[in-house]
Protein backbone atom coordinates (compact mmCIF):
# COMPACT_ATOMS: atom_id res chain seq x y z
CA UNK A 1 0.00 0.00 0.00
CA UNK A 2 0.90 3.47 -1.03
CA UNK A 3 2.01 5.78 2.13
CA UNK A 4 -1.57 7.66 3.51
CA UNK A 5 -2.10 11.57 2.77
CA UNK A 6 -0.04 13.80 5.03
CA UNK A 7 -0.58 17.61 5.84
CA UNK A 8 2.40 18.99 3.93
CA UNK A 9 1.49 21.51 1.54
CA UNK A 10 1.26 21.88 -1.42
CA UNK A 11 -0.67 18.63 -2.08
CA UNK A 12 -0.82 17.67 -5.93
CA UNK A 13 -3.52 16.17 -7.24
CA UNK A 14 -3.50 15.27 -10.77
CA UNK A 15 -6.79 14.58 -12.67
CA UNK A 16 -6.51 12.39 -16.03
CA UNK A 17 -9.45 13.51 -17.84
CA UNK A 18 -11.49 16.58 -18.67
CA UNK A 19 -15.33 15.22 -18.70
CA UNK A 20 -18.22 15.62 -16.54
CA UNK A 21 -15.99 13.28 -13.33
CA UNK A 22 -12.96 15.10 -14.29
CA UNK A 23 -13.76 18.80 -14.31
CA UNK A 24 -16.66 18.81 -11.29
CA UNK A 25 -13.87 17.06 -9.33
CA UNK A 26 -11.43 20.51 -10.51
CA UNK A 27 -14.04 22.86 -10.07
CA UNK A 28 -15.01 21.22 -6.29
CA UNK A 29 -11.37 21.66 -5.18
CA UNK A 30 -11.27 25.36 -6.75
CA UNK A 31 -10.53 26.58 -2.48
CA UNK A 32 -8.96 24.00 -2.02
CA UNK A 33 -5.46 24.10 -0.02
CA UNK A 34 -3.82 21.72 -3.23
CA UNK A 35 -2.46 22.22 -6.65
CA UNK A 36 -4.35 20.76 -9.28
CA UNK A 37 -3.67 19.46 -12.63
CA UNK A 38 -5.71 18.42 -15.23
CA UNK A 39 -4.69 16.48 -17.82
CA UNK A 40 -6.78 15.85 -20.89
CA UNK A 41 -6.15 14.78 -24.95
CA UNK A 42 -8.74 17.60 -25.29
CA UNK A 43 -8.78 21.33 -24.66
CA UNK A 44 -12.36 21.41 -24.08
CA UNK A 45 -15.30 19.62 -21.99
CA UNK A 46 -17.41 18.27 -24.16
CA UNK A 47 -21.54 17.64 -23.13
CA UNK A 48 -21.89 14.30 -24.73
CA UNK A 49 -25.56 13.72 -23.96
CA UNK A 50 -26.24 16.61 -26.76
CA UNK A 51 -24.10 14.72 -29.42
CA UNK A 52 -26.88 13.54 -31.34
CA UNK A 53 -27.83 16.83 -31.73
CA UNK A 54 -24.72 17.44 -33.81
CA UNK A 55 -25.24 13.93 -35.44
CA UNK A 56 -28.48 15.27 -37.07
CA UNK A 57 -27.59 18.87 -37.81
CA UNK A 58 -29.66 20.87 -34.82
CA UNK A 59 -26.26 21.91 -32.89
CA UNK A 60 -22.84 22.31 -34.02
CA UNK A 61 -19.76 21.06 -32.05
CA UNK A 62 -19.18 24.19 -30.23
CA UNK A 63 -22.31 25.05 -29.25
CA UNK A 64 -21.56 22.05 -26.60
CA UNK A 65 -18.23 22.16 -25.93
CA UNK A 66 -16.31 24.79 -23.12
CA UNK A 67 -12.65 25.44 -23.35
CA UNK A 68 -11.33 23.81 -20.27
CA UNK A 69 -8.78 26.46 -19.64
CA UNK A 70 -11.91 29.07 -20.09
CA UNK A 71 -14.15 26.80 -17.23
CA UNK A 72 -11.23 26.88 -14.90
CA UNK A 73 -9.59 30.09 -15.18
CA UNK A 74 -10.65 31.19 -11.96
CA UNK A 75 -9.36 28.51 -9.69
CA UNK A 76 -6.03 29.71 -9.77
CA UNK A 77 -4.25 26.45 -8.18
CA UNK A 78 -5.59 24.61 -11.47
CA UNK A 79 -3.52 24.18 -14.14
CA UNK A 80 -4.13 22.50 -17.27
CA UNK A 81 -2.36 20.92 -19.76
CA UNK A 82 -3.12 19.24 -23.23
CA UNK A 83 -1.32 15.85 -23.52
CA UNK A 84 -2.22 11.93 -23.13
CA UNK A 85 -1.55 9.82 -20.58
CA UNK A 86 0.10 6.92 -21.33
CA UNK A 87 1.03 5.37 -18.03
CA UNK A 88 1.04 5.16 -14.47
CA UNK A 89 3.70 4.38 -11.73
CA UNK A 90 1.71 4.29 -8.22
CA UNK A 91 4.93 2.95 -6.32
CA UNK A 92 6.43 6.20 -7.50
CA UNK A 93 3.26 8.37 -7.92
CA UNK A 94 3.76 9.55 -10.77
CA UNK A 95 1.69 9.78 -14.28
CA UNK A 96 3.43 9.45 -17.38
CA UNK A 97 2.66 12.46 -20.19
CA UNK A 98 3.33 12.06 -23.51
CA UNK A 99 6.76 10.96 -21.99
CA UNK A 100 6.98 13.50 -19.45
CA UNK A 101 6.57 12.60 -15.48
CA UNK A 102 4.11 14.42 -13.87
CA UNK A 103 4.05 13.18 -9.94
CA UNK A 104 0.84 13.43 -7.62
CA UNK A 105 0.02 12.65 -4.25
CA UNK A 106 -3.51 11.77 -4.90
CA UNK A 107 -4.72 11.10 -8.71
CA UNK A 108 -8.12 10.68 -10.09
CA UNK A 109 -8.43 8.72 -13.09
CA UNK A 110 -11.73 9.93 -15.34
CA UNK A 111 -11.00 8.99 -18.54
CA UNK A 112 -14.47 7.88 -19.34
CA UNK A 113 -15.56 5.10 -22.28
CA UNK A 114 -15.41 4.34 -25.80
CA UNK A 115 -18.53 2.47 -27.52
CA UNK A 116 -18.50 -1.24 -27.67
CA UNK A 117 -19.00 -3.49 -30.67
CA UNK A 118 -19.09 -6.93 -28.10
CA UNK A 119 -15.88 -8.32 -30.05
CA UNK A 120 -17.34 -7.38 -33.73
CA UNK A 121 -15.10 -4.73 -33.66
CA UNK A 122 -14.74 -4.67 -37.43
CA UNK A 123 -17.95 -3.66 -37.62
CA UNK A 124 -16.82 0.08 -36.78
CA UNK A 125 -16.21 0.65 -39.93
CA UNK A 126 -20.04 -0.16 -41.31
CA UNK A 127 -21.88 1.08 -37.99
CA UNK A 128 -20.40 4.27 -36.25
CA UNK A 129 -20.67 4.85 -32.62
CA UNK A 130 -21.08 8.61 -30.73
CA UNK A 131 -19.16 9.33 -28.03
CA UNK A 132 -16.66 12.10 -29.60
CA UNK A 133 -17.17 15.18 -31.71
CA UNK A 134 -15.65 13.22 -34.95
CA UNK A 135 -17.81 10.30 -34.27
CA UNK A 136 -20.91 13.24 -34.31
CA UNK A 137 -19.53 14.76 -37.31
CA UNK A 138 -19.16 11.70 -39.26
CA UNK A 139 -22.79 10.40 -37.93
CA UNK A 140 -23.91 13.65 -39.57
CA UNK A 141 -22.11 13.17 -42.62
CA UNK A 142 -23.32 9.78 -43.05
CA UNK A 143 -27.23 10.86 -42.35
CA UNK A 144 -26.83 13.75 -44.81
CA UNK A 145 -24.79 11.99 -47.41
CA UNK A 146 -27.52 9.26 -47.45
CA UNK A 147 -30.41 11.96 -48.68
CA UNK A 148 -28.27 13.26 -51.14
CA UNK A 149 -27.16 10.12 -52.52
CA UNK A 150 -30.84 9.51 -53.06
CA UNK A 151 -31.70 12.40 -55.22
CA UNK A 152 -29.26 11.41 -57.63
CA UNK A 153 -29.98 7.15 -57.71
CA UNK A 154 -32.20 5.72 -59.97
CA UNK A 155 -32.23 2.44 -59.05
CA UNK A 156 -35.12 2.24 -56.79
CA UNK A 157 -33.71 -0.57 -54.75
CA UNK A 158 -30.31 1.38 -54.55
CA UNK A 159 -32.24 4.17 -53.75
CA UNK A 160 -34.50 2.14 -50.86
CA UNK A 161 -31.08 1.18 -49.20
CA UNK A 162 -30.04 4.57 -49.32
CA UNK A 163 -33.02 5.48 -47.66
CA UNK A 164 -33.06 2.99 -44.87
CA UNK A 165 -31.66 3.89 -41.49
CA UNK A 166 -30.76 1.33 -38.93
CA UNK A 167 -30.28 2.23 -35.14
CA UNK A 168 -28.69 -0.48 -32.96
CA UNK A 169 -29.62 -0.27 -29.27
CA UNK A 170 -32.75 0.92 -27.43
CA UNK A 171 -30.95 2.91 -24.86
CA UNK A 172 -31.30 6.83 -24.97
CA UNK A 173 -29.16 7.38 -27.33
CA UNK A 174 -30.17 5.17 -29.65
CA UNK A 175 -34.19 6.35 -28.85
CA UNK A 176 -33.21 10.05 -29.38
CA UNK A 177 -31.08 9.68 -32.63
CA UNK A 178 -34.58 7.83 -34.14
CA UNK A 179 -36.51 10.31 -33.14
CA UNK A 180 -34.42 13.48 -34.63
CA UNK A 181 -33.87 11.43 -37.66
CA UNK A 182 -37.52 10.81 -38.19
CA UNK A 183 -38.21 14.58 -37.73
CA UNK A 184 -35.64 15.29 -40.90
CA UNK A 185 -36.85 13.08 -43.00
CA UNK A 186 -40.35 13.62 -42.14
CA UNK A 187 -40.36 17.41 -41.62
CA UNK A 188 -36.84 19.17 -41.67
CA UNK A 189 -36.30 17.92 -45.66
CA UNK A 190 -39.49 17.37 -47.15
CA UNK A 191 -39.51 20.14 -49.18
CA UNK A 192 -35.76 20.43 -49.69
CA UNK A 193 -35.66 17.26 -52.38
CA UNK A 194 -37.26 17.11 -56.26
CA UNK A 195 -36.37 13.32 -57.04
CA UNK A 196 -36.83 12.42 -53.51
CA UNK A 197 -39.91 12.12 -51.45
CA UNK A 198 -38.38 12.00 -47.91
CA UNK A 199 -41.09 10.74 -46.38
CA UNK A 200 -40.51 7.36 -47.90
CA UNK A 201 -37.47 7.44 -45.60
CA UNK A 202 -36.96 4.30 -43.42
CA UNK A 203 -35.82 4.52 -39.82
CA UNK A 204 -35.46 1.06 -37.79
CA UNK A 205 -34.61 0.91 -34.05
CA UNK A 206 -33.36 -2.22 -32.86
CA UNK A 207 -33.51 -3.12 -29.32
CA UNK A 208 -32.02 -6.87 -27.76
CA UNK A 209 -34.02 -6.63 -24.56
CA UNK A 210 -37.75 -7.07 -24.70
CA UNK A 211 -37.98 -3.40 -24.78
CA UNK A 212 -36.58 -0.04 -25.47
CA UNK A 213 -35.25 2.37 -22.65
CA UNK A 214 -35.09 -0.77 -20.10
CA UNK A 215 -33.78 1.59 -17.26
CA UNK A 216 -37.22 3.33 -17.21
CA UNK A 217 -40.36 2.28 -15.66
CA UNK A 218 -42.48 0.11 -18.17
CA UNK A 219 -44.99 2.35 -18.71
CA UNK A 220 -42.44 5.18 -19.95
CA UNK A 221 -40.85 2.84 -22.42
CA UNK A 222 -44.03 1.67 -23.87
CA UNK A 223 -44.97 5.75 -24.30
CA UNK A 224 -41.63 6.18 -26.10
CA UNK A 225 -42.34 3.30 -28.46
CA UNK A 226 -46.08 4.92 -28.82
CA UNK A 227 -44.38 8.01 -29.80
CA UNK A 228 -41.75 6.95 -31.90
CA UNK A 229 -43.96 5.21 -33.81
CA UNK A 230 -46.39 7.90 -34.27
CA UNK A 231 -42.90 10.17 -35.85
CA UNK A 232 -42.41 6.93 -38.25
CA UNK A 233 -40.10 5.08 -36.19
CA UNK A 234 -40.27 1.22 -36.62
CA UNK A 235 -39.18 -0.25 -33.01
CA UNK A 236 -38.42 -3.43 -32.96
CA UNK A 237 -37.69 -5.02 -29.81
CA UNK A 238 -36.32 -8.82 -29.18
CA UNK A 239 -33.99 -8.44 -32.29
CA UNK A 240 -30.33 -9.39 -32.25
CA UNK A 241 -27.95 -7.73 -34.63
CA UNK A 242 -25.56 -11.05 -36.11
CA UNK A 243 -23.66 -9.57 -38.37
CA UNK A 244 -22.62 -6.16 -40.26
CA UNK A 245 -21.08 -6.65 -43.92
CA UNK A 246 -20.99 -4.96 -46.84
CA UNK A 247 -24.38 -2.53 -45.73
CA UNK A 248 -26.48 -5.57 -45.15
CA UNK A 249 -27.73 -5.56 -41.36
CA UNK A 250 -28.17 -9.32 -40.75
CA UNK A 251 -31.29 -9.91 -37.67
CA UNK A 252 -32.07 -12.25 -35.39
CA UNK A 253 -35.92 -12.53 -34.12
CA UNK A 254 -36.76 -15.54 -32.31
CA UNK A 255 -35.62 -18.51 -34.49
CA UNK A 256 -35.91 -16.47 -37.78
CA UNK A 257 -33.01 -14.69 -39.35
CA UNK A 258 -33.38 -12.07 -41.67
CA UNK A 259 -31.52 -9.23 -43.80
CA UNK A 260 -31.27 -5.39 -44.33
CA UNK A 261 -29.75 -3.55 -46.87
CA UNK A 262 -29.50 0.03 -45.28
CA UNK A 263 -26.51 2.70 -46.44
CA UNK A 264 -26.78 4.14 -42.83
CA UNK A 265 -26.06 2.33 -39.53
CA UNK A 266 -25.38 4.00 -36.25
CA UNK A 267 -24.40 2.21 -33.21
CA UNK A 268 -25.86 3.04 -30.10
CA UNK A 269 -25.30 -0.44 -28.22
CA UNK A 270 -22.99 -0.75 -25.63
CA UNK A 271 -19.85 0.87 -24.53
CA UNK A 272 -16.59 -0.38 -22.74
CA UNK A 273 -14.05 1.52 -20.58
CA UNK A 274 -11.04 3.63 -21.55
CA UNK A 275 -7.47 1.54 -22.07
CA UNK A 276 -6.46 3.29 -18.93
CA UNK A 277 -8.79 0.74 -17.41
CA UNK A 278 -6.15 -1.78 -18.34
CA UNK A 279 -3.18 0.72 -17.27
CA UNK A 280 -4.37 0.60 -13.95
CA UNK A 281 -5.12 -3.22 -13.69
CA UNK A 282 -1.12 -3.86 -14.76
CA UNK A 283 0.16 -1.38 -12.35
CA UNK A 284 -2.08 -1.61 -9.60
CA UNK A 285 -3.37 -5.13 -9.63
CA UNK A 286 -6.91 -4.03 -9.77
CA UNK A 287 -9.93 -6.28 -11.23
CA UNK A 288 -11.86 -5.25 -14.00
CA UNK A 289 -15.12 -6.01 -14.67
CA UNK A 290 -15.91 -7.28 -18.52
CA UNK A 291 -16.26 -3.87 -19.77
CA UNK A 292 -12.86 -3.15 -18.59
CA UNK A 293 -14.14 -0.86 -16.30
CA UNK A 294 -12.01 -0.30 -12.66
CA UNK A 295 -13.99 -1.99 -9.55
CA UNK A 296 -13.55 0.34 -6.92
CA UNK A 297 -13.47 0.64 -3.62
CA UNK A 298 -16.75 2.34 -1.69
CA UNK A 299 -14.59 5.48 -1.36
CA UNK A 300 -14.14 5.32 -5.33
CA UNK A 301 -10.37 4.29 -4.80
CA UNK A 302 -8.39 1.34 -5.79
CA UNK A 303 -8.38 -1.48 -3.94
CA UNK A 304 -4.77 -0.68 -2.00
CA UNK A 305 -3.96 2.62 -3.32
CA UNK A 306 -6.25 4.93 -1.12
CA UNK A 307 -4.78 8.15 -3.26
CA UNK A 308 -6.33 6.83 -6.13
CA UNK A 309 -9.67 7.87 -7.05
CA UNK A 310 -11.46 6.16 -10.53
CA UNK A 311 -14.51 8.20 -11.31
CA UNK A 312 -16.99 8.45 -14.18
CA UNK A 313 -17.49 6.03 -17.20
CA UNK A 314 -14.01 4.03 -16.19
CA UNK A 315 -15.26 3.13 -12.58
CA UNK A 316 -17.77 0.18 -11.67
CA UNK A 317 -19.41 0.80 -8.08
CA UNK A 318 -21.38 -1.57 -7.06
CA UNK A 319 -21.58 -1.07 -3.36
CA UNK A 320 -24.84 0.81 -3.34
CA UNK A 321 -27.33 -1.81 -4.77
CA UNK A 322 -24.91 -4.47 -6.02
CA UNK A 323 -25.19 -3.44 -9.66
CA UNK A 324 -22.88 -1.04 -10.99
CA UNK A 325 -24.06 1.82 -11.66
CA UNK A 326 -24.89 3.63 -14.84
CA UNK A 327 -22.53 5.78 -17.26
CA UNK A 328 -24.45 8.64 -17.14
CA UNK A 329 -23.23 12.39 -16.19
CA UNK A 330 -24.99 13.17 -12.95
CA UNK A 331 -22.92 10.19 -11.87
CA UNK A 332 -20.12 11.18 -12.72
CA UNK A 333 -20.50 14.95 -11.17
CA UNK A 334 -21.26 13.40 -8.11
CA UNK A 335 -18.54 11.37 -7.78
CA UNK A 336 -15.97 14.00 -9.10
CA UNK A 337 -17.67 16.52 -6.00
CA UNK A 338 -17.44 13.42 -3.68
CA UNK A 339 -13.81 12.94 -4.20
CA UNK A 340 -12.48 16.64 -3.94
CA UNK A 341 -14.78 15.98 -0.88
CA UNK A 342 -12.80 13.29 0.48
CA UNK A 343 -9.35 14.82 -0.26
CA UNK A 344 -9.78 18.07 1.31
CA UNK A 345 -11.24 16.14 4.33
CA UNK A 346 -8.51 13.81 4.51
CA UNK A 347 -6.04 17.21 4.27
CA UNK A 348 -7.88 17.95 7.73
CA UNK A 349 -7.79 14.06 9.17
CA UNK A 350 -11.28 13.81 8.61
CA UNK A 351 -12.56 10.83 6.99
CA UNK A 352 -16.39 10.18 4.80
CA UNK A 353 -18.67 7.82 4.45
CA UNK A 354 -18.93 6.14 1.70
CA UNK A 355 -19.76 7.15 -1.65
CA UNK A 356 -23.71 7.46 -2.22
CA UNK A 357 -25.40 8.63 -5.78
CA UNK A 358 -28.52 10.16 -5.63
CA UNK A 359 -30.77 9.23 -8.78
CA UNK A 360 -32.50 12.53 -9.56
CA UNK A 361 -34.13 10.32 -12.36
CA UNK A 362 -33.97 9.84 -16.20
CA UNK A 363 -34.83 11.44 -19.20
CA UNK A 364 -34.84 11.19 -23.04
CA UNK A 365 -35.68 13.48 -25.61
CA UNK A 366 -38.37 11.30 -27.99
CA UNK A 367 -39.19 14.83 -30.76
CA UNK A 368 -40.38 17.82 -30.99
CA UNK A 369 -43.00 18.19 -27.82
CA UNK A 370 -42.34 14.07 -26.42
CA UNK A 371 -39.38 12.99 -24.16
CA UNK A 372 -39.88 10.88 -21.27
CA UNK A 373 -39.07 12.17 -17.11
CA UNK A 374 -38.71 9.40 -14.42
CA UNK A 375 -37.92 11.00 -11.60
CA UNK A 376 -38.81 8.33 -9.28
CA UNK A 377 -41.71 10.43 -7.28
CA UNK A 378 -43.43 11.17 -10.72
CA UNK A 379 -43.16 10.28 -13.92
CA UNK A 380 -43.84 12.47 -17.25
CA UNK A 381 -44.11 12.19 -20.58
CA UNK A 382 -45.11 14.08 -23.48
CA UNK A 383 -44.86 17.79 -23.77
CA UNK A 384 -44.47 18.58 -20.33
CA UNK A 385 -41.70 16.29 -20.08
CA UNK A 386 -39.82 17.81 -23.18
CA UNK A 387 -39.57 20.93 -21.61
CA UNK A 388 -38.31 19.53 -18.53
CA UNK A 389 -35.76 17.95 -20.49
CA UNK A 390 -34.87 21.16 -22.29
CA UNK A 391 -34.73 23.02 -19.02
CA UNK A 392 -32.60 20.50 -17.41
CA UNK A 393 -30.04 19.87 -20.55
CA UNK A 394 -29.44 23.86 -20.41
CA UNK A 395 -28.89 23.81 -16.68
CA UNK A 396 -25.94 21.35 -17.09
CA UNK A 397 -24.52 22.74 -20.12
CA UNK A 398 -21.33 24.14 -18.44
CA UNK A 399 -20.90 28.09 -19.51
CA UNK A 400 -23.49 30.74 -20.12
CA UNK A 401 -22.85 31.78 -23.85
CA UNK A 402 -23.51 27.85 -24.72
CA UNK A 403 -26.38 28.07 -22.54
CA UNK A 404 -27.32 31.30 -24.58
CA UNK A 405 -26.63 29.99 -27.90
CA UNK A 406 -28.58 26.41 -27.10
CA UNK A 407 -31.68 28.20 -25.79
CA UNK A 408 -31.59 30.64 -28.99
CA UNK A 409 -31.13 27.64 -31.45
CA UNK A 410 -33.21 25.38 -29.67
CA UNK A 411 -36.15 27.97 -30.28
CA UNK A 412 -35.30 28.58 -33.23
CA UNK A 413 -35.43 25.48 -34.53
CA UNK A 414 -39.19 25.04 -32.88
CA UNK A 415 -40.59 28.21 -34.94
CA UNK A 416 -38.98 27.32 -37.81
CA UNK A 417 -38.56 22.98 -37.45
CA UNK A 418 -35.30 24.03 -39.72
CA UNK A 419 -32.15 22.87 -38.92
CA UNK A 420 -28.62 25.10 -39.99
CA UNK A 421 -26.08 22.80 -38.91
CA UNK A 422 -26.67 20.24 -41.71
CA UNK A 423 -23.03 20.16 -42.97
CA UNK A 424 -21.50 17.66 -44.95
CA UNK A 425 -17.97 17.48 -43.96
CA UNK A 426 -15.55 14.65 -43.17
CA UNK A 427 -12.99 12.44 -44.89
CA UNK A 428 -15.13 10.74 -47.61
CA UNK A 429 -18.01 11.84 -49.58
CA UNK A 430 -20.24 8.70 -50.55
CA UNK A 431 -22.06 9.92 -53.25
CA UNK A 432 -21.51 8.23 -56.76
CA UNK A 433 -20.41 10.49 -59.29
CA UNK A 434 -22.26 8.41 -61.90
CA UNK A 435 -25.80 7.29 -61.00
CA UNK A 436 -25.71 4.80 -63.60
CA UNK A 437 -22.08 2.99 -62.04
CA UNK A 438 -23.20 2.77 -58.10
CA UNK A 439 -19.27 1.58 -57.98
CA UNK A 440 -17.99 5.10 -59.07
CA UNK A 441 -17.08 7.45 -56.06
CA UNK A 442 -15.67 10.50 -55.60
CA UNK A 443 -13.35 11.62 -52.71
CA UNK A 444 -12.46 15.16 -53.19
CA UNK A 445 -8.81 16.93 -51.80
CA UNK A 446 -11.58 18.72 -49.85
CA UNK A 447 -13.53 15.74 -48.48
CA UNK A 448 -10.67 14.51 -47.10
CA UNK A 449 -9.52 17.81 -44.96
CA UNK A 450 -11.09 18.07 -40.98
CA UNK A 451 -13.55 21.07 -40.67
CA UNK A 452 -14.29 22.50 -38.17
CA UNK A 453 -17.62 24.06 -37.63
Amino acid sequence: MVNSLDNNPPHQVVIVGGGFGGLYAAKALAKAPVNVTLIDKRNFHLFQPLLYQVATGTLSPADISSPLRSVLSKSKNTKVLLGSVNDIDPQAQKVLVDGEAIAYDTLIVATGAKHSYFGKDDWEEFAPGLKTVEDAIEMRRQIFTAFEAAEKETDPVKRRAWLTFVIVGGGPTGVELAGAIAELAYQTLKEDFRNIDTSETRILLLEGMDRILSPFAPELSQAAEKSLKKLGVIVQTKTLVTNIEDDIVTLKQGDGVREIASKTILWAAGVKASPMGKVLAERTGVELDRAGRVIVESDLSVKGYTNIFVIGDLANFSHQNGKPLPGVAPVAKQEGEYVATVIEQRLQGNILPPFKYINRGSLAMIGQNSAVVDLGFIKLRGFFAWLFWLLVHIYFLIEFDNKLIVMIQWAWNYITRNRGARLITGEESRIPINVDDSNSFYSSDQSKQAVNV
